[in-house]
């Protein structure tokens, strides 16, 4: 690669969403011993065009050479390195229900150098069970304890009328960066990056598309 002082805040959205991608099928690619990889082979498994994901990744400098394609084992070397997968990010739980529960016991997020090491709850029953390892704090200790110890990233998943408080609360404490689980959107001031993970607005989205499908079937 040759070297290029990007501006992080220019690069667009779009792009900075697909660099996860693009990380993840080089890996794929590399568990299955390649070592090159054309832009045209990647960008068909990436469903992108060749010139898309050229153009992606000139933002962040020059990579591969023409005609002989990208060393898989470097290029994902250097998208892990500007995604930030190259080092560990310390996140906390607040919600620990069926859905916070399955969170927890997720086993993905440890390898690509994800680690909850908090979790908080303001249900009495759950306050004090020891889930995965962690015992489950009351959710009126979340800002001392995150001040004392604080987390790159906070997961809320509570039910909407608590999330906005909870959301309020990590803020309070530095956290960054939410992924919000919560049927909420979430408010959070200028600075702060939030998520919204919505299955049923997902499956809502689809529903107009099988709508279509089976009108045009008639």
């Amino acid at each position: 690669m040759i070297s290029n002082p990007y501006n992080p805040a220019r690069i667009p959205a779009g792009v900075v969403e697909r660099l996860p991608q693009y990380a993840r099928t080089l890996a794929s690619l590399e568990e299955q011993g390649r070592q090159v990889v054309s832009s045209q082979e990647l960008g068909s498994l990436l469903d992108v065009s060749a010139a898309q994901l050229r153009k992606d990744l000139s933002w962040f400098g020059r990579f591969g050479k023409q005609g002989r394609g990208y060393n898989v084992r470097q290029l994902l070397d250097e998208l892990r390195r500007i995604i930030g997968l190259n080092r560990q990010w310390r996140m906390a739980l607040v919600g620990v229900g069926r859905l916070g529960r399955a969170i927890v016991g997720y086993e993905g997020f440890t390898p690509q150098g994800f680690r909850i090491v908090e979790a908080f709850d303001s249900n009495p029953r759950i306050i004090g069970q020891r889930v995965d390892g962690l015992v489950v704090r009351d959710t009126a200790e979340l800002e001392a304890v995150l001040r004392a110890s604080s987390v790159d990233v906070g997961i809320v998943a509570v039910p909407g009328d608590q999330a906005q408080d909870v959301i309020d609360a990590l803020v309070r404490c530095g956290v960054k960066a939410i992924l919000n689980y919560a049927p909420i959107a979430g408010r959070v001031p200028r600075g702060v990056r939030i998520k919204r993970i919505d299955p049923v607005l997902a499956l809502q989205g689809m529903t107009y598309y099988l709508k279509q499908s089976a009108a045009s079937a008639k």
